[in-house]
């Protein structure tokens, strides 16, 4: 049975390194559904969010071989029990001449926060887990969405341990 997993992973900061880690997904012809990166808190690494799709042993097998690529620090997988994941999403959606209250309802609803007001449109600003932005989505195709972005997921583990941490220490140990 294919689920949706998702891999945190902590990565050197440089160039090349999204190339070799989605290569390595291209390569074995498994899917990226969403990829997020973005600086630490140490400048010389990035945490990457990566949400695929697979069997166990797909699971198994992409934290085996990203643990393996140079540039890789440390991959784990995140599961949804043990981690909080969110998607941020910006959408613009169309308005008609009489009033925005129902857009402005919906958007309240969903905790979205109105970003810019023009002539025909509102543009939103939401952040919360997939499912929800799903929903959120889905309920504002009426009023009619003329564009929309979304940022895919951002997760973290809900232990008090610290990806980046546990890299520094487990090299540390190893020297």
């Amino acid at each position: 049975m294919k689920n949706r997993f998702t891999v945190g992973l902590i990565v050197s900061n440089h160039f090349g390194v999204l190339y070799r880690i989605s290569g390595l997904f291209n390569k074995r012809g498994y899917n990226i559904d969403s990829l997020t990166v973005g600086e630490t808190e140490d400048r010389e690494f990035s945490r990457m969010t990566i949400v695929s799709t697979g069997d166990d042993y797909i699971r198994d097998q992409v934290v085996k071989q990203l643990n393996k690529l140079h540039d890789v620090k440390m991959a784990v997988l995140l599961e949804d029990d043990k981690s909080v994941s969110v998607e941020h999403l910006l959408i613009k959606l169309r308005t008609n001449g009489s009033g925005n209250s129902e857009v402005a309802a919906l958007l309240n609803a969903y905790g979205g926060k109105v970003m810019d007001i023009g002539e025909g449109y509102i543009m939103a600003d939401m952040t919360g887990p997939t499912e929800r932005i799903h929903e959120f989505i889905n309920k504002s195709i009426p009023f009619g969405i003329l564009e929309l972005c979304r940022s895919g997921n951002l997760s973290l583990s809900k232990d008090a341990n610290n990806l980046l941490s546990a890299h520094l220490e487990r090299e540390f140990e190893e020297d």
